[in-house]
């Protein structure tokens, strides 16, 4: 296979870096970790993207998470054009917020009232926010390596961009803004205890990813969510799930569904946009109805509710819920694990590949990954060739060891063919 030109990604980047940080609006997107040019995108179909110098890619990023349908949906592509034509924003109340907030409802059986908001960052502060002033308490614990956007109160020992970048947290956040945020290692019921006992009653909630997916795919040991909601239960702190990546993607109610654990106040994004900018907080309504208006906990947002992206939410969830829908992303995202763990054994390559639900990432190391620990052991610098191997024969993953694979159901039998061609070739056999 001939090297693919990227005359005018390198062209695009170039121009990019004069006018935007890094030249790119988020930061793992400049390929700083792997290395090289990032690819520009100049449009999406289905599974697939095509860059700016017309080639073809599986897509394995998925707008890192939203499109679990795949691109342009005729259904999601039509209700945005519909409610386009109605007008793109309003600044008031409409009828589609309160449809996907009765979906939202009806999916996790721990949200009884939501607030929208239009980024998991958003919706992680504000959840944050309302625990401290239902609670009465300063301090929150967070885990290492888990992301909950990048709010001042949250940077610290985050994973995703932050990790990929190596920064442990970041310039102009003061100590005094995150001495309140207490971290444990993921995976660590003990270390919890520990931090519990140290600030006695002082712990607002614990904030967790239930299943981490920003230092890479690691789900929870066996017992750790319910463990977390035992120790919260007996402290009088709550607990919180950003559910922002793994709402609908782990499994079509959650994580809190799936482990069989309810919070007190869930965390959604991603896939309640369908792709446009839309994500949500929610939980117990005693809680929830000390926000603004209701209550005295100020949040506010200008295009939060955006009709656009409530009906490009609405959209996506009513094709999930057709039969065998979200069902077919899942097999895809099983039979692709397989395909890595097989390749990596022919070859003799230490590869550990870990998936939950539609979400998935290859550990270039021989035992589980049960932590950030164990994430930063693995070796970033064969995730880095094997990324490059898998671009130049036509599948777009994460660039970055620390993110996870997203799967669609627009994925079928010949993304599979492609993607287990370039596994030959990225693996040698």
């Amino acid at each position: 296979m001939a090297v693919r030109v990227t005359t005018r990604s390198e062209s695009l980047f170039e121009r990019a870096q004069e006018l935007m940080p890094g030249g790119v609006s988020s930061p793992v997107r400049a390929f700083r970790s792997v290395g090289g040019t990032p690819r520009f995108i100049a449009r999406g179909e289905r599974a697939w993207l095509e860059d700016a110098d017309g080639h073809r890619l599986i897509d394995l990023v998925l707008s890192w998470g939203p499109l679990i349908l795949g691109h342009a949906h005729p259904r999601v592509v039509g209700a945005i054009r519909d409610a386009a034509g109605r007008g793109t924003t309003y600044g008031a109340p409409t009828e589609l917020e309160l449809l996907l907030a009765e979906r939202i409802i009806q999916t996790f059986p721990s949200v009884e009232m939501v607030r929208f908001v239009s980024s998991g960052t958003e919706a992680a502060m504000s959840a944050l926010r309302l625990a401290r002033a239902a609670t009465g308490r300063a301090a929150v614990i967070k885990f290492d390596g888990c992301y909950h956007g990048h709010a001042d109160a949250l940077l610290a020992a985050a994973g995703s961009g932050v990790a990929t970048l190596g920064l442990p947290d970041s310039p102009g956040v003061t100590a005094a803004t995150v001495a309140d945020t207490l971290i444990a290692p993921y995976n660590d019921l003990a270390a919890v205890e520990r931090l519990f006992a140290v600030r006695k009653d002082g712990i607002a909630a614990v904030l967790v990813e239930p299943v981490a997916g920003n230092m890479g795919v690691v789900p929870p040991s066996p017992g750790f969510l319910a463990g977390l909601r035992a120790i919260t239960a007996q402290r009088g702190a709550l607990l919180i799930f950003d559910e922002v990546m793994t709402g609908w993607r782990v499994h079509p109610q959650g994580a809190q569904l799936l482990y069989g654990v309810l919070p007190d106040l869930t965390c959604l994004g991603k896939v309640i946009g369908g792709g446009l900018p839309a994500a949500a907080y929610g939980g117990r309504r005693d809680l929830m109805e000390q926000v603004a208006p209701a209550g005295p906990v100020y949040q506010a947002g200008t295009l939060s509710g955006n009709p656009l992206a409530m009906a490009a939410g609405l959209a996506t969830l009513d094709v999930l819920d057709d039969p065998g829908v979200w069902q077919r992303a899942e097999r895809w995202a099983a039979t692709a694990a397989a395909a890595l763990t097989a390749a990596g054994a022919r070859a003799g390559v230490p590869l550990t590949v870990q998936r939950v639900g539609t979400m998935l990432t290859p550990f270039f190391c021989g035992v589980p990954v049960r932590d950030y620990a164990g994430a930063k052991a693995t070796d970033r610098v064969a995730y880095n060739r094997f990324f490059h191997a898998m671009l130049e024969h036509g599948v777009y993953l994460p660039p970055s060891a620390f993110e996870a694979a997203f799967t669609s159901a627009a994925h079928g039998e010949e993304e599979m063919a492609v993607f287990e061609q370039a596994l030959t070739h990225a693996f040698g056999s």
